[in-house]
């Protein structure tokens, strides 16, 4: 697969996130949360909690981590690592690019 259109630059703001469902090479929809974190930086991350079923894009991002709106586990946004209980399991991390207006992810590239 390659990169795949996610959203527009205008759509997300500092420390905003949006849910996405993008397509794998298998054919398969993953969700994926499309961060823009406290310094502007752009981050793409598998959109499931490793703890439970609810969408990370709903919930806090500060300080390079993004915070599970149910349970509270934070996860780094550069790694994908749970930075505290409940999570153990990262949430994969997804090569994102900036094309112009255009947040592009490749969902078959992790980091």
């Amino acid at each position: 697969m390659s990169f795949q259109v996610a959203c527009a630059t205008s759509v997300i703001g500092p420390a905003e996130a949006l849910k996405v469902e993008l397509v794998n090479g298998e054919g398969k929809n993953v969700p994926v949360a499309v961060v823009r974190d406290t310094d502007g930086t752009w981050h793409a991350v598998g959109d499931t909690c490793t703890h439970a079923d609810f969408s990370l894009s709903d919930g806090d991002i500060e300080d390079g981590t993004i915070e599970c709106w149910k349970h509270g586990s934070p996860f780094d946004l550069a790694s994908g690592r749970p930075l505290a209980l409940p999570a153990t399991r990262p949430v994969p991390v997804y090569v994102i690019e900036i094309s112009g207006s255009d947040v592009l992810v490749d969902v078959d590239a992790t980091l």
